[in-house]
């Protein structure tokens, strides 16, 4: 049976290539002699020479001689570690100079270790192999790094297209959201035959509000878990609880009378049932929690003679007050069958009196100072509020 090792279907293993270089050529043979079992040996006289080779064969070691005619170690390590092509192979002086002032010098200016001559043919085997290890395993280091790097790059890139595309998802949902909520306000607007955009009005003046709030930092704790746009849409269902009114209520002509004003005060409480009944189907999210605070208190008043619950001050949740503003204004400026709509400026006054008894007095403040943007959104008031 032939040796295994000479079957040319087996991959040999390449052997690195250590390069020698040194004027002298007893030393040259030395060291060629061994290190050739282990590793590809290039014995080189000069440094030029070496210059030259290396256009055409890169080591993974050089062992370069200090004291050499025309172009010394120094010189020479200098001008590999300037070329990037050349200054990532790893050096090691050989030299006669046993100082440590030589051997400092020569580490300062790249080399990996400095071997002193006469050497040891089984010392300098063993100081190459190991160096060439711990290079091996430096390289393979740099290599896992850099695959580590790239991974978490694409990992990062990933991340990014998966929540740009979960940003994308979300953005149609919530526009998904909004149109069936929109068209549930229109459908209870539209039994009122006096309708006319008192959704969006009131979604107006609430979005002023909380972004002055928002710049003035006041209730900032009470809204620091605020989805903003999720409530702004929540609130178009302040008023669900309209379509559990009778038509004659809605669409009367003139004023209520006490009996009929207690039913439309049910609307709010018919509001908080109708969400109610949502949330037995869904999982709970701020949007209803939200919608039904909306529905039950925007109706309460500062001093407690509102309705339904009759609450007062801060027990009234903000988002009850805010909207009281909202909807109070949108309902002053409204025309009625039994009365005109009032200017703004008449309405504005309104509400700044009614500050204490009917509204926060801080959110009153906040609306007196935001109040022309009030002025400025949504279409002709019309609605009954």
């Amino acid at each position: 049976m032939g040796d295994l090792s000479q079957d040319p279907g087996l991959e040999q293993e390449a052997r690195a290539v250590v390069m020698i270089v040194d004027d002298n050529i007893a030393n040259l043979k030395i060291a060629k002699i061994a290190l050739s079992d282990v590793f590809d040996v290039f014995t080189v006289p000069s440094a030029a020479k070496m210059f030259d080779l290396l256009e055409r064969n890169v080591p993974a070691l050089i062992l370069l001689d200090i004291d050499m005619p025309e172009m010394d170690g120094y010189a020479a390590i200098k001008i590999l570690k300037e070329n990037p092509d050349t200054r990532d192979i790893p050096v090691i002086f050989l030299t006669a100079k046993s100082d440590s002032e030589s051997e400092l010098e020569g580490l300062t200016l790249g080399a990996i270790d400095y071997i002193s001559k006469p050497f040891l043919p089984p010392l300098l085997l063993k100081r190459v192999e190991l160096h060439l290890m711990v290079e091996s395993q430096k390289h393979k280091l740099e290599a896992q790094a850099q695959t580590l790097k790239e991974q978490r790059e694409q990992l990062q890139n990933f991340n990014e297209n998966l929540q740009k595309m979960v940003e994308e998802k979300t953005g149609k949902v919530l526009e998904l959201q909004s149109a069936i909520l929109k068209t549930v306000a229109d459908l209870v607007e539209s039994r009122d035959d006096i309708t006319g955009g008192h959704v969006e009005r009131t979604q107006h003046g609430l979005s002023v509000m909380v972004a002055a709030l928002e710049d003035l930092g006041l209730y900032r704790e009470q809204m620091e878990d605020w989805d903003i746009p999720l409530l702004l849409q929540s609130s178009q269902l302040h008023d669900v609880g309209k379509i559990s009114i009778s038509d004659h209520i809605l669409n009367k002509p003139g004023k209520l009378t006490p009996e009929e004003f207690d039913e439309m005060k049910r609307h709010t409480t018919f509001g908080v049932a109708i969400i109610e009944k949502i949330e037995t189907s869904t999982p709970e999210s701020d949007f209803l929690r939200h919608a039904k605070i909306f529905a039950g208190t925007h109706q309460e008043k500062w001093d407690g003679s509102g309705y339904p619950a009759g609450i007062s001050g801060e027990d009234i949740p903000l988002q009850g007050r805010l909207m009281a503003i909202a909807d109070v204004y949108d309902a002053l400026v409204s025309e009625r069958p039994y009365k005109k709509a009032f200017s703004h400026e008449e309405a504005v006054r309104i509400i700044v009196e009614s500050r204490g008894t009917h509204f926060d007095p801080v959110l009153t403040d906040v609306f007196q100072q935001v109040a022309d943007q009030f002025q400025r959104g949504g279409a002709d008031p019309q609605s009954r509020a």
